[in-house]
Order: structure tokens, then C-alpha cells, then sequence
């Protein structure tokens, strides 16, 4: 269930970052008001126009992150092969964590009370932009579920929304002109912010669900956007809908 008044507020929030030092704070919050134990953002690739480094915000440790970069660990994560396996967040507990170097990796992480439970979620742009935004939770297994299903959906929407935010920020990319969105386009992109599904929307709008669908599609390619969650990020962003 999507908690609409603290979306709006993380959104809003996110909204006032203008500058690199702005994020950690801003990070900070989001993790403190969703229950996390951390949240990190970590640009991977920042597309095809630049040369720029990888990129991260993290409420890791600094001693945790250091030791991270000084022993290499972003080669062996198994955090960072996310990006390979698609669109959808993927529990930590799905990762293969049994080789020797991963696993002494996840046992070290721990003992800086990074956390054992913990959801990353893919962030693709149409630049060959590549993302991860990650969170984590010292909760026993059972709870951090209820959390992660709670949560899900509003991070989805603010892993993309970062992923907006970053990149303008940090001008890591060349402003863009969009077409403008149609009535019925911000409408559906607009419920199915909120947690609507097709189905529901279709009913919502008295269209059938098929004219969703394609008013979705036709959103998300005027948006230059991969996925409807980034389409309804890059929207927001956008200030061509509002929550």
C-alpha cells in the first residue's frame, strides 16, 4: 500500500536538492523516515555522451566505505550484478554469496552494521545510463519482509526519481526537450503513482485496459524512459504530474 502523504513529502524533499553536498542529507532522511537501516545510490555508467567516474551516495559508514573501495569489492559484489539481471528490485537473499570472497565481503559488511537483509533496485535511462539504489535492514527475516513489501512500490519510484535528481545535480547529462504528456497520458501516469494497477486505472478513467497500456507505452516514449516507474519519476521530476 502506497503511502501517499510520505511519497509526496520524499518527492518534495528530493525536489530541493540542487547541489552534490545536498544529497547525503536528503539520503538521509529518506532512509530515517522509510525504516531503513541504509540506503546508497550508486551510478554505474553515467551514458554514452560522458567519461565521468562511477558516482555514490551512501549512509554507509565512512570506514565501511572506505574499506569497500580500498579492497576492491566492487568487482566481487554481487550487489553490482543487479544491473545484469533486469528491470525489477531483487532481494539480497537472491544473490550468490557463496564464494569465498563474496561471502567474507557480506560478513565484513555486517560487522560494520551495514545490515543482513537488503533490496537493490536497477535504474536503466535511454542514455545507457546504469544505476543501483540499494537499502538494508538489521531486521530479523520474517519482519524485513513485511518492511520490503510495504515499501516497495515507493521505492521504485524514488530509486528513479534519485536517478533524475542525481543526474541533474551533477550535469551528467545534456538537458533534454519532452514532448508534452496528453491528458490521458498524466492521468495514467499519475494512478499509477499512487498504486493503481492497469486494471484499476482503466476502471478509474472508464477506458478499456488496453488504452492504458498504450497510453503508458506512448508516456514513456515521449519520455525517453525505459520503465513506467521511470517514466512516472522523470514525470514528477518534470513537473508534468504532481504528487
Amino acid at each position: 500500500m502506497v503511502n501517499h502523504n510520505r511519497l509526496s513529502s520524499s518527492l518534495r524533499r528530493l525536489r530541493s536538492v540542487a547541489h552534490r553536498e545536498d544529497l547525503y542529507p536528503a539520503l538521509s532522511e529518506l532512509c530515517t523516515g522509510y525504516g531503513f537501516t541504509h540506503m546508497t545510490f550508486l551510478v554505474v555508467h553515467a551514458g554514452t555522451a560522458t567519461s565521468t567516474p562511477p558516482y555514490f551516495c551512501t549512509t554507509y559508514p565512512d570506514a565501511w566505505t572506505a574499506a569497500y573501495v580500498d579492497r576492491g569489492y566492487f568487482e566481487i559484489d554481487p550487489v553490482i550484478d543487479v544491473m545484469r539481471l533486469g528491470f525489477l528490485p531483487v532481494d539480497w537473499s537472491a544473490l550468490d554469496w557463496r564464494s569465498r570472497p563474496a561471502g567474507r565481503l557480506f560478513k565484513e559488511a555486517c560487522s560494520y552494521g551495514i545490515g543482513s537483509q537488503g533490496l537493490t533496485i536497477p535504474i536503466r535511462g535511454a542514455n545507457s545510463e546504469r544505476s543501483l539504489f540499494s537499502v538494508t535492514s538489521n531486521l530479523p527475516r520474517r519482519q524485513w519482509i513485511r518492511l520490503r513489501d510495504s515499501r516497495v512500490h515507493e521505492m521504485q519510484l524514488l530509486a528513479h526519481y534519485l536517478h533524475e535528481t542525481v543526474f541533474d545535480a551533477l550535469a551528467f547529462r545534456k538537458s533534454v526537450r519532452m514532448r508534452q504528456l496528453s491528458r490521458r497520458e498524466s492521468q495514467c501516469l499519475q494512478l499509477l503513482a499512487i498504486g493503481r494497477i492497469s486494471k484499476q486505472i482503466a476502471a478509474d478513467l472508464g477506458i478499456s485496459e488496453n488504452a492504458v497500456k498504450l497510453y503508458l507505452r506512448s508516456a514513456r516514449l515521449k519520455l525517453r524512459a525505459l520503465t513506467t516507474y521511470h517514466a512516472v519519476a522523470k514525470a514528477t521530476f518534470l513537473e508534468l504530474i504532481r504528487l
